[in-house]
């Protein structure tokens, strides 16, 4: 009797690249250690003064890991466009370290004074742009400005905003696709503020089930403009929840990562801790994670239903 030919076993989901964000605390045990990750991020603006110890350690930390450029300054959504001399130290940047990734945000954080004379305000924070066709057209053309500047496609994140604007012609995750089908940007997608945001619209008592908001939100991307996930942590106040990067990603958050994989792919994932920083190995423990989870996710070990309906209100 012939013997049946065994099927073939499907090899494990390989999971999504990882990284983490590299901050001065972690810069000589990283170089060191030299730990299994995908790549590092840095903020841009660290690293604009020409030569100097920040910009050597930057370029040894390129010896060993690509390196993804995210910025909070260029300001996109701004009226009064872009800061030449801002724009100009990331393309020398950009040039020196070669990044896999240059993305900012779909904010503003400087305008004009109202008088319309004197230099630009810069804001301290990341602020939100209305989600506005008028607001569209000045994302539009301060993107390309920078796209054309740099010549590569930037990454361009949705934001946690503490604040809203009275009127608006469209969602968020309209808004979002437009910019890219226009510009030809990316869009990196930061499953944490999408959280946070709904979380916020609760407390405001503007809807019942944030986590069903979430998954909407991410299912309305297109998944072809998608280039990066963000994972971070966040603080919950009572009455209001903030991105402030400085704890563990949440088990919500976990949840809509894994949805979020299932929409877009294992795409490069960064772990973002900016605040009270722990050692480094308990970023890399959070990275190994969300390996973990981007092939739970990959191998459909559970259906969002079912996922969902565990995860509390």
């Amino acid at each position: 009797m012939p013997h049946a030919t065994p099927l073939p076993i499907a090899a494990a989901p390989a999971g999504a690249p990882l990284g983490i964000g590299w901050r001065h605390p972690h810069y000589a045990e990283l170089l060191q250690r030299r730990p299994a990750l995908d790549f590092i991020e840095v903020h841009s603006e660290n690293f604009f003064a020409a030569g100097g110890a920040a910009l050597a350690v930057l370029r040894e930390g390129r010896e060993h890991f690509p390196v993804s450029l995210h910025g909070v300054g260029l300001s996109l959504g701004s009226a009064c466009g872009i800061d030449s001399w801002h724009l100009d130290q990331l393309a020398s940047l950009m040039q020196a370290i070669e990044p896999v990734r240059v993305s900012d945000h779909a904010s503003f954080a400087r305008n004009l004074p109202a008088a319309g004379n004197g230099a630009a305000l810069h804001a301290a924070d990341l602020l939100p742009v209305p989600q506005s066709h008028e607001a569209l057209n000045t994302l539009c053309a301060n993107v390309q400005h920078v796209q054309d500047r740099l010549r590569r496609p930037l990454a361009v994140e949705n934001l946690s905003a503490y604040i809203q604007w009275r009127d608006a012609d469209m969602d968020e995750p309209t808004f979002l696709n437009t910019l890219a089908r226009r510009t030809g940007c990316q869009l990196l997608v930061d499953v944490n503020n999408i959280y946070v945001n709904a979380r916020n619209a609760q407390l405001r008592g503007d809807t019942q089930d944030p986590l069903t908001d979430c998954r909407h939100w991410i299912d309305a991307i297109h998944p072809a403009h998608v280039v990066e996930l963000h994972l971070a942590g966040h603080a919950d106040c009572g009455d209001i929840v903030i991105d402030d990067h400085g704890s563990r990603v949440q088990d919500e958050v976990w949840a809509l990562y894994r949805h979020a994989v299932r929409q877009f792919g294992a795409l490069p994932t960064l772990i973002e801790w900016d605040t009270d920083l722990p050692d480094l190995s308990v970023l890399l423990d959070e990275a190994g994670r969300a390996r973990t989870q981007s092939r739970r996710a990959l191998s459909r070990a559970a259906t969002p239903k079912a996922e969902f309906a565990r995860q509390p209100a």
